[in-house]
């Protein structure tokens, strides 16, 4: 049965859910954040992503334990988490592994969420743990959108614009809409020596921009009001960036340890890009600030 935490401290407070243990609502100072969910653009809000981050060619990998079939962003997202820790500025919630899990993905794991407020920013931390006997391969990342433009706010979504830590140069990757297959070797121009990139529906024509190295591990969402969101992701070597179809109103900031399966790659799991393993009984920690300002 689906639960909800909330956590508050200073002018920052959330509410997460034990479904997916997806964060469900992001405020500071009295206003929401965090995108609520609409049907008619993207019903979800802040999905974790794990073992996989995008698509799988066919849905289907191989692997050293079997066949892995998981569809887009993996299994997380859609398994009831239990609540292993609450405090007034904090909760940790936790998935095991069970019968269901290992028939998409035949390995054993233990995956904890935490969040945690201070009283300007909020941290979500990932815990991975290899309970099985065969090394564990995975990816991980997270997906929070933000309302573009901000709630109660008079500008549009053109008034917005990503900043990033310093000047730098840089290409996408394409995206296959009808595979989900990243194009490494075919790229979109978005940035030419410098810091600011300018946003617009159209901008996310081409689905996810999806950005490797960038500058400090830090970007920011700026409104006109010089407002926004802030995500610092250390440890994270790629950041999605994407808004539905049909001129959604957020967008998404996406640190992600791996991607999307590329054209150039097989169909061996353990051979994807960013793909990290796990001895058996080792613990890997990770996390991402979110800053609003």
């Amino acid at each position: 049965m689906k639960n909800t935490a909330r956590i508050a401290s200073g002018r920052i407070e959330a509410e997460v859910s034990s479904l997916g243990a997806q964060l469900m609502g992001l405020k500071a100072d009295g206003t929401e954040c965090l995108w609520q969910g609409d049907s008619r653009w993207w019903p979800r809000r802040a999905p974790v992503l794990f073992p996989i981050v995008g698509n799988l060619r066919d849905d289907r990998a191989a692997s050293a334990q079997g066949e892995i079939r998981l569809g887009r962003h993996g299994l997380a997202r859609n398994e009831e988490f239990s609540l292993v820790e609450r405090e007034e500025n904090r909760v940790l919630l936790e998935l095991e592994s069970n019968e269901g899990t290992r028939r998409s993905f035949p390995y054993d794991f233990r995956l904890r969420l935490s969040y945690a407020i201070d009283e300007s920013s909020l941290v979500q931390g990932f815990e991975v743990t290899n309970t099985g006997s065969h090394d564990l391969p995975y990816v991980l990342g997270g997906h929070p959108a933000f309302n573009v433009p901000a709630v109660g706010a008079s500008d549009g979504f053109d008034a917005y614009r990503l900043e990033f830590a310093e000047p730098w140069t840089y290409a996408a990757p394409r995206i296959d809409v009808s595979t989900g297959l990243l194009d490494f070797q075919d790229r979109l121009p978005l940035l030419d020596g410098c810091s600011v990139l300018p946003l617009t529906h159209r901008t996310f024509d081409v689905d996810t921009l999806v950005l490797e190295d960038v500058p400090q591990r830090r970007v920011r969402l700026v409104g006109p009001e010089g407002h926004g969101i802030r995500v610092d992701f250390a440890g994270f070597d790629y950041l999605g960036v994407w808004s539905a179809a049909g001129d959604a109103p957020f967008v998404a900031l996406e640190p992600w340890t791996g991607c999307a399966t590329a054209e150039d790659e097989d169909d061996v799991f353990e051979h994807k890009r960013g793909m990290r393993l796990l001895s058996p009984g080792q613990t890997d920690r990770l996390s991402f600030v979110v800053t609003p300002f």
